[in-house]
């Protein structure tokens, strides 16, 4: 298992740097971490119950918490707080990303859907959770 060794918050270009004991070093968008959140809210409770996130291209991180020695809780400015980023998780996003960026415009396009927000979405933060 790989561990990161060093975790930076760019709040002005809206990316997450990380960098791994393995020699890897990712740059990951605010908006790719929230589409791709580890979360029951966005990853459903099975396969085939995923939810396609819309509207996030202008979502902002807003703190990231270490959670024990595994993982990190990231809070984004539309409410969404839930799941947590495990190292393995991270190494395999930054590993994947683009082929998991592609994926994640295809499948918007062919819902119709946009990653501009909605303008009934503009200016509210909603919490949103699972249920559960």
């Amino acid at each position: 298992m790989t561990n990161p060794t060093e975790i930076t918050l760019h709040q002005q270009s809206r990316q997450l740097e990380i960098a791994f004991d393995d020699g890897a070093r990712y740059h990951l968008p605010f908006e790719f971490l929230r589409v791709h959140s580890p979360s029951a809210e966005v990853r459903g409770h099975g396969v085939g119950q995923e939810v396609l996130q819309v509207g996030k291209q202008n979502v902002n991180l807003l703190n990231v918490e270490p959670v024990g020695s595994y993982a990190l809780k990231m809070t984004f400015d539309d409410g969404h707080d839930s799941g947590l980023y495990t190292w393995e998780y991270l190494h395999e996003l930054g590993k994947y990303q683009d082929a998991l960026w592609h994926d994640y415009l295809r499948k918007l396009e062919e819902a119709g859907e946009s990653r501009e927000p909605r303008p009934q979405d503009a200016g509210g933060q909603k919490p949103h959770g699972c249920g559960h």
